[in-house]
């Protein structure tokens, strides 16, 4: 069983980091265009089904899977498993955060930049580092 929830929580963390990195890269052509209103609409929705058809769903997957693998191994002894959840509870903070900005845009209130969202996308991608080395090599 370990096996098969390992695999589903490979293939939730993918695909809830898939959405982590191109949310944001969605709300720098968002707030570049925002003068386009067709074309904001369009991102609109983009938004929409990527937050909540792929992003919300492969977060509750990798959280639950996660939890499940975190008590097979135990939680005692296991220093560098609290730091990783720690992290995972920064990216569910960073999750809600992008769709506190998805519903800024919605009702076209984001004053935002593009600039501004380049560096916010690079937050899943140190926090992503730190993970696997966690995992990779249990520093602790």
């Amino acid at each position: 069983m370990y096996s098969w929830v390992l695999w589903f929580h490979l293939l939730s963390l993918i695909s809830w980091f898939a959405v982590l990195f191109y949310m944001p890269r969605l709300f720098v052509y968002h707030a570049e265009n925002i003068e386009n209103k067709g074309f904001c609409e369009v991102v609109k929705v983009m938004e929409m089904k990527i937050y909540k058809y792929i992003g919300v769903p492969a977060m509750w997957g990798t959280i639950l899977s996660g939890f499940y693998l975190a008590f097979e191994i135990g939680f005692k002894g296991n220093a560098w498993l609290h730091v990783k959840i720690t992290l995972v509870v920064l990216l569910m903070a960073y999750f809600f955060s992008l769709g506190y900005y998805r519903k800024q845009f919605l009702e076209d209130k984001c004053d935002k930049s593009g600039k501004f969202f380049r560096a916010y996308n690079e937050v899943p991608t140190l926090i992503l580092l730190i993970v696997v080395w966690l995992v990779v090599f249990k520093p602790f």
